[in-house]
């Protein structure tokens, strides 16, 4: 009977909890929308001299601090349901040694792995864009120099130093936004394939 029941109880629970996940996505990228306008006026001077390419170091960065908190939170609240769940399931299911029992094993811990594993390609996507967006800025700043000086030569300071600034800023701001994710994918990675491999050992066929 359980081996009937198990897909249907599956596909809700997934269900379910893929809607979990954006409302917790959608939550997390309000929030960080509302911390970011209520500081609007304070930083609209760094973007300024940083040129338009920092707004879009901005937006990735808050894009992948959203998939990163959405990890921790999956993997502290809803991981450990879903291993009781299918470890649950598992044991009721009384496996035996062969064909049909082992690729049962092998489903539920892929789709456990599957889950775990969601978002982090993702991150480490956003994790290496943002320095080639830094070194967009800082071509995008050169190209301004370059420009002041083609009209003004080098007698202009200050336009030189507002093309300067757009050609430094940029590349800090997508390194250190890099390097800000660089620890936490990889900690999020290890911590997927150490879950996979509990569940693993878990699931053991008599």
């Amino acid at each position: 009977m359980s081996l009937i029941k198990h897909p249907l109880i599956y596909k809700t629970q997934q269900y379910l909890k893929g809607r979990e996940t954006w409302f917790l996505l959608f939550f997390i990228s309000a929030l960080l929308l509302i911390i970011f306008v209520s500081v609007f006026d304070d930083i609209r001077t760094f973007f300024e001299a940083g040129g338009p390419v920092l707004w879009g170091i901005l937006f990735v960065t808050i894009i992948m601090w959203t998939l990163i908190i959405e990890r921790f939170w999956f993997f502290y609240y809803v991981l450990p349901s879903s291993i009781k769940n299918t470890t649950d399931e598992w044991n009721k299911m009384n496996p035996a040694i062969d064909w049909y029992s082992k690729k049962i094993r092998d489903q539920m811990i892929s789709e456990l792995s599957i889950n775990s594993k969601r978002f982090i390609l993702t991150i480490e996507t956003m994790m290496q864009i943002l320095p080639l967006l830094g070194l967009l800025g800082t071509v995008v700043g050169m190209i301004k120099v370059f420009d002041v000086m083609t009209f003004f030569g080098t007698g202009n300071a200050r336009l030189m130093a507002s093309g300067v600034s757009q050609a430094t800023i940029p590349t800090m701001a997508g390194l250190v936004a890099a390097i800000s994710g660089l620890y936490i994918a990889n900690m999020l990675k290890r911590k997927a394939d150490d879950e996979i491999d509990k569940v693993a050992d878990h699931l053991m066929m008599e």
